[in-house]
């Protein structure tokens, strides 16, 4: 028809430039690097485990107390590759076993923010070399603390551990094993931690606001999470019976804890969080915020010490052209030769009241 075809011919094409960057997108896939810390037994591999429904911790063997008490923090890396409806994603896992586990856990959590500082300088020096093209983003973009149910609050160690990688990485902090506590003890003891973050000055992981063209739906959701923070989870792997239904769940005697039931826990939200809402944010953050900082830093000290050097180096030069008698006197040297001497070489002359007569000697000659 006529209006049709006058549609078409108003009809440019950019409005399917999302439809190309999805393609794109969808092709290369998808990278995402998820840390967990805690101390032993908490249940981090199982919550992982539970969250990607896959085993990451085969090969992984239990040791007993004694090798314990003499394990130093190590840093292990599992890395697995993950489709669902031909969506790539290339998930690490970075775990970090032995933390809080000896006597003295002082700066136990030195090698975590060593490793977190290694990914940004390896892509820091990525970024900054001749080919870009492929870049490996093995940044740390999440940390999932687990903060242990037994207790009224966050310890010492739970404590420092947070503000040592605040600055960092997105720290989302949970409580673990959730079922040891019924939902008065689990409200109480969110409160306290949540009161602990402010009042010790911690920077955990804030979600971003709402558009306003967002559906009411999401804005619920959203509030939802926000007010659910820290999360109490449960992780199971064990698939049992409840209701004349197969679900993941933990059987006990008095009844069975299903990991998806809502009402049980906060295993879903942090699933829904974590994968299906906010993962490109916490991306977008670490690489606007946390990375932007460190690079930042790095530029700041690469420019300090390049400053250094050519003052250094000028300072020597301009100390070879003094005469025999002032290179001779021990009272100087080229590290005593003052920032505004250094001016009169034609940075910025300072006012001749400012000089000594050294300065002046230097001021008249340099003109010549």
């Amino acid at each position: 028809t006529i209006q049709s075809y006058e549609e078409e011919k108003q009809y440019v094409g950019f409005a399917t430039l999302p439809n190309q960057v999805h393609r794109k997108s969808v092709k290369k896939g998808f990278d995402f690097t998820l840390m967990v810390a805690g101390e032993s037994g908490m249940g981090k591999s199982t919550l992982v485990n539970s969250l990607f429904l896959t085993d990451l911790y085969k090969d992984r063997k239990l040791l007993n107390a004694e090798e314990r008490i003499n394990q130093t923090v190590e840093i292990i890396k599992h890395t697995v590759d993950i489709e669902e409806k031909g969506v790539k994603l290339k998930l690490t896992i970075v775990d970090t076993p032995g933390f809080g586990d000896a006597v003295n856990n002082n700066e136990c959590w030195k090698p975590i923010t060593d490793y977190i500082d290694q990914q940004f300088e390896q892509y820091f020096r990525d970024e900054s070399g001749l080919n870009r093209k492929n870049i490996q983003d093995n940044r740390v973009h999440c940390c999932l603390y687990f903060i242990p149910p037994f207790g009224h609050g966050l310890r010492p160690v739970d404590v420092e551990f947070m503000k040592a990688l605040h600055e960092k990485v997105n720290i989302i902090p949970l409580i673990a094993k959730a079922d040891c506590l019924t939902p008065n003890e689990i409200k109480k003891l969110k409160d306290r931690v949540r009161e602990e973050i402010d009042k010790f000055g911690i920077k955990v992981y804030q979600f971003p606001e709402c558009d306003s063209d967002e559906d009411e739906e999401f804005k619920q959701l959203d509030k939802e999470l926000k007010e659910c923070t820290p999360f109490a989870v449960i992780g199971s792997n064990t698939v049992v019976e409840a209701r004349g239904q197969r679900v993941r769940g933990r059987l006990y005697p008095w009844g069975i804890v299903e990991v998806e039931n809502q009402s049980h826990c906060d295993f879903v939200k942090l699933r829904n969080m974590l994968i299906r809402s906010h993962m490109h944010d916490l991306k977008d953050v670490t690489c606007d915020v946390h990375y932007e900082n460190y690079r930042a830093q790095c530029i700041q000290e690469m420019t300090r010490l390049v400053c250094e050097r050519m003052v250094k180096s000028l300072k020597v030069s301009l100390f070879k052209r003094l005469p025999l008698e002032f290179r001779a006197s021990t009272l100087l040297s080229p590290h005593l030769l003052s920032v505004n001497w250094l001016r009169t070489t034609g940075w910025r002359v300072p006012s001749p009241s400012c000089l000594c007569p050294l300065q002046m000697w230097t001021l008249r000659n340099s003109s010549k």
